[in-house]
């Protein structure tokens, strides 16, 4: 297994201001996942599990400290440089599907290939393989609101793979899934390690999640703390 660093926080702080003050999200957190890494993150409602994962993934900024991508420094980019590296680089998987509604399950997937440029065509062949790994070669043309809740969390996987991002980072993605739909979405992230070194970070309350992870971190009072390694 490589070691090398795919995402590594130093001393990340993050506040929020509220009106008789500020809430301290978090304050010193430090963390590395590497290459080939797949791990999850558990702790209570409200620790501030997906704020992390919005800086891991550059959708926000720390108040604090700083997030590293590969070793290059997210803080000091410009918004289109952390756009380029999250479309590129990032996959993310929301417990909320995020789908856009008037495209068809084919669409929403190519999306993400055409905002990068690629060609129609390879796009298309690119969708079609992810979504027959999803089971859902026979869904392309359906608009979201036709799928069921499990079909469209699939859609949303595999709109999140089809970059063959290097960092994957999903909130509670087995969240409102059934939980034989769940092992399967989990299977197939685990295939993808496997294939394509992947690494990944999961949000999850969920311990039989957590239980596939290879480490199972604790977010609790602002710190991430290693509470298990399960080892295959």
């Amino acid at each position: 297994m490589s070691h090398k660093e795919i995402v590594r926080t130093v001393a990340l702080g993050k506040d929020y201001p509220l009106p008789q003050g500020v809430l301290c999200v978090f304050e010193q957190l430090s963390f590395t996942l590497n290459q080939g890494e797949l791990v999850a993150i558990m702790g209570s409602s409200g620790v501030g599990k997906t704020t992390l994962l919005n800086l891991l993934g550059l959708l926000d900024r720390p108040t604090r400290g700083k997030v590293l991508i590969e070793g290059q420094d997210a803080s000091s980019l410009t918004e289109e440089e952390r756009a380029y590296i999250r479309n590129r680089k990032i996959g993310f998987i929301f417990q909320f599907y995020h789908l856009l509604p008037e495209f068809t399950t084919l669409e929403n997937v190519m999306f993400p290939l055409i905002i990068k440029g690629e060609k129609l065509t390879e796009a298309k062949a690119k969708a079609k393989d992810i979504l027959e790994k999803v089971s859902l070669a026979d869904k392309l043309s359906q608009r979201p609101a036709q799928l069921s809740g499990g079909e469209q969390q699939r859609v949303a996987i595999a709109r999140a793979l089809v970059n063959e991002p290097l960092l994957l980072l999903a909130d509670e993605p087995t969240g409102n899934l059934d939980w034989k739909t769940g092992q399967r979405i989990l299977a197939l992230i685990n295939d993808l390690h496997r294939e394509r070194g992947l690494s990944s970070i999961i949000v999850t309350h969920d311990e039989k999640v957590a239980q596939f992870c290879e480490k199972v971190y604790l977010l609790y009072e602002g710190r991430l703390k290693l509470i298990r390694e399960n080892h295959s």
